[in-house]
């Protein structure tokens, strides 16, 4: 028998205009510009505005008013159509940057499709839930240029919940991040070299005894492998020569940086999305916006459809203006609300990380929801600023995931950034005698001796992320 039902449940939509907020929130500063330029030749009403005269206080003004990116305000159909032409269109103006004196050698680049967004298009092929699906977003946000999560996938779940009111547990976690390891490319997302190399494995099409004994190499003897102690491993598998050379030359097959590919032309040639200063006590923070063009609505339309107003306009042309009269608006709105939220960010990292930009050196232990609580935001949107930016201090150029980590904490109770012991690790190898290296455990004493509480395998976990081989591989011959 069939019934009907009603059911009543809440559920979040972004709007259009918030949709084009956060894809121009994670764009770099070379793909804005090309995303300008793009908007620029699609939207008639949209053109630069080389007249020199900055307005931002007007452009403020106008972003506020329209409350363009939250969404809360539609266009009212008694808004007539001489009301849009009657708008007063320089108040929609982007503010500038500083005028940029040199000249600027135009170089056409080709579109490039992100890790990040090529790993989403294809998430979303997948039949997940939207939970999954938002969680599997923000999986991708934190996988680094190597291909790999080094952040908690605890944290990052947790985060989640508590950002979004969600109930995900680590099992999902482990599940969505599962799916993505076998996305293109495999074994992206991976934790370690062994958990990646493990996954390339499985979705490889090779000998089936060779193959096998491959995943018992990597599962169940990974230390003697990387070792390279050889003779033992064949002892253990009860192989021959012969066929332990197949299993070795197989799995150097296999792509240790799944995220490493061919450089694009934008990834080669870095530009910076904020500038640093120093100013006595003070920090200058500028968004590196000389290639941004101010922009505005061209009024050669009011012009045009103020001689066809005797007459009456064309139904079809009245929609067409209005519409990109609109588009026009809201996308001079959105770079507007990027700059803001770009520009809160920076902010806050600096004013949290002072003393690294003070000295080049003591990071402290920070994660996504640290600035998300000061700012108000989600963790989401603070995900979107930090992927692929970069900023430039007196220390050099540094992305912005160089700026977050997780806390160690000492026996005083004090927390230090896990950053901070792998450059204690590194000076301690550096600093070791190469006749008699020190292995994993000694360093682990030595760090439990400055009061740091570390583990051997974490000590291991720290060397192998800094590239650093075992303490047998690093004797001097």
């Amino acid at each position: 028998m069939q019934t009907l039902s009603q059911s009543l449940h809440l559920s979040q939509k972004l709007t259009p205009q918030q949709v084009q907020y956060l894809k121009l929130l994670q764009l770099p500063i070379f793909a804005l510009e090309q995303r300008i330029k793009e908007e620029l030749e699609t939207n008639v009403l949209l053109e630069e505005d080389d007249s020199g005269e900055e307005n931002t206080q007007e452009a403020e003004t106008a972003a506020e008013k329209e409350e363009a990116v939250d969404g809360e305000k539609t266009i009212d159909e008694g808004y007539t159509f001489e009301d849009y032409m009657n708008d007063e269109l320089s108040g929609y103006k982007a503010p500038t940057s500083a005028p940029d004196d040199e000249d600027r050698e135009e170089i056409p680049m080709p579109d490039e499709v992100s890790l990040s967004q090529h790993l989403t298009e294809q998430l979303r092929l997948l039949n997940l839930s939207p939970d999954e699906e938002l969680l599997g977003e923000e999986i991708n946000g934190n996988i680094d240029e190597d291909g790999y999560l080094r952040r908690d996938l605890a944290l990052i779940v947790q985060d989640l919940n508590l950002d979004h009111g969600l109930h995900l547990t680590v099992h999902d976690g482990e599940e969505v991040l599962k799916k993505i390891q076998r996305l293109d490319p495999p074994g992206i997302g991976s934790r370690d070299l062994r958990e990646c190399l493990l996954v390339q494995l499985e979705l490889r099409d090779d000998s089936p005894l060779t193959k096998s004994i491959a995943m018992r190499v990597l599962r169940d003897h990974w230390d003697l492998f990387s070792m390279k102690h050889y003779d033992e491993l064949r002892r253990r598998l009860n192989i021959d020569s012969q066929r332990l050379k197949n299993v070795v030359s197989l799995i150097q097959k296999l792509n240790p940086k799944p995220g490493e590919g061919e450089f694009t032309p934008q990834q080669n040639y870095l530009i910076p999305d904020f500038l640093v200063e120093r100013d006595g006590e003070d920090f200058i923070i500028q968004l590196n916006e000389r290639g941004v063009p101010p922009l505005r609505v061209n009024k050669r339309y009011k012009e045009i459809m103020a001689k066809r107003k005797t007459n009456g306009a064309n139904t079809d042309v009245r929609d067409f203006v209005k519409k990109q009269f609109d588009a026009a608006k809201w996308f001079i709105a959105s770079i507007h609300q990027r700059r803001e939220t770009m520009m809160k960010v920076m902010q806050t990292i600096v004013d949290l990380q002072r003393t690294f930009f003070e000295t080049g050196e003591n990071l402290k232990p920070m994660i996504y929801k640290d600035i998300a609580d000061i700012i108000g935001m989600d963790i989401s949107t603070i995900s979107r600023v930090v992927n692929g930016k970069y900023v430039q201090c007196e220390y050099g150029v540094f992305e912005l995931r160089h700026f977050f980590s997780d806390s160690i904490r000492t026996v005083t109770g004090e927390e230090i950034s896990n950053k901070e012991v792998k450059k204690i690790i590194q000076e301690i190898i550096e600093k070791e005698n190469s006749d008699h290296p020190m292995s994993d455990d000694r360093i682990a004493e030595m760090l439990r001796g400055d009061g740091m509480n570390i583990a051997r395998r974490t000590v291991a976990k720290y060397r192998e992320a800094l590239g650093i081989p075992v303490a047998r591989l690093r004797k001097s011959v």
